[in-house]
């Protein structure tokens, strides 16, 4: 596979995130015009975040009367995310020069990490060159259609019929994306975790009990990861 191929391939293998991508962008740019924001402001989180479900929580935030600290601590939490996406792409992309690797990471989205890390995983022959070509195709077709889709919502505002019911998107997105990566006993288990401890703490004010579950899911997650390797272990 040449570069070019890869770049392609990663185009097309995007593509199906498009019937998500488009309502969830526009339901943002609604949001944030019924926030109150502007055009100019609704564009300019979209183009400097490019990150829906942080942007979505900052808006809920402030909608919400919480202190801004709060909503831009939270949106960074959230954000902590692309950290581990991050590293996970080391052992593929960190061969790039830093200006690539900087441009890799404003790019950076859900759907096309998802992706990339999937195709590295089950087609390890790929030269690092294709890899960089393939994480580019990817990422070339979700973020102008997110930037497109973000001013379309903002535009049209209240135009769009609520019987559309765009933020059906939301939680579609993260299903579609965590659901492959449920690769082992530990990452179910975590995941189980992470919906029970968010409805137990359900209660904690300005969402920051989405905070805590995370943080106990983690913890159960890696524990069970490593009772799993001791136990296999003692089992050789």
């Amino acid at each position: 596979m040449t570069a070019r191929q890869a770049f392609w391939r990663g185009y097309l293998d995007c593509a199906p995130f498009i019937l998500i991508v488009v309502p969830y962008s526009m339901l943002f740019g609604v949001v944030a015009r019924d926030a109150g924001l502007d055009i100019l402001q609704t564009m300019s989180m979209s183009i400097l975040v490019i990150a829906g479900a942080s942007q979505f929580t900052a808006l809920a935030l402030l909608q919400d009367q919480a202190p801004v600290f709060i909503a831009l601590f939270a949106a960074l939490a959230v954000n902590l995310r692309m950290a581990m996406y991050s590293a996970a792409l080391v052992p593929h992309l960190g061969h790039a020069r830093l200006g690539t690797r900087a441009l890799m990471a404003y790019l950076m989205v859900d759907q096309a990490f998802a992706v990339a890390v999937k195709t590295y995983e089950d087609r390890p022959e790929m030269t690092p060159d294709t890899k960089v070509a393939y994480y580019f195709g990817a990422m070339m077709l979700i973020c102008p259609i997110w930037y497109a889709c973000t001013l379309l919502g903002a535009v049209l505002g209240q135009a769009i019929p609520e019987s559309w019911s765009l933020d059906f998107a939301v939680p579609i997105c993260f299903i579609a994306l965590t659901a492959p990566l449920l690769r082992s006993l530990s990452h179910v288990v975590a995941a189980l975790t992470s919906c029970a401890m968010a409805i137990a703490f359900a209660w904690v004010p300005w969402s920051l009990g989405l905070f805590i579950a995370a943080i106990i899911a983690m913890i159960v997650g890696a524990q069970t990861e490593l009772f799993l390797r001791r136990r296999k272990a003692c089992a050789s």
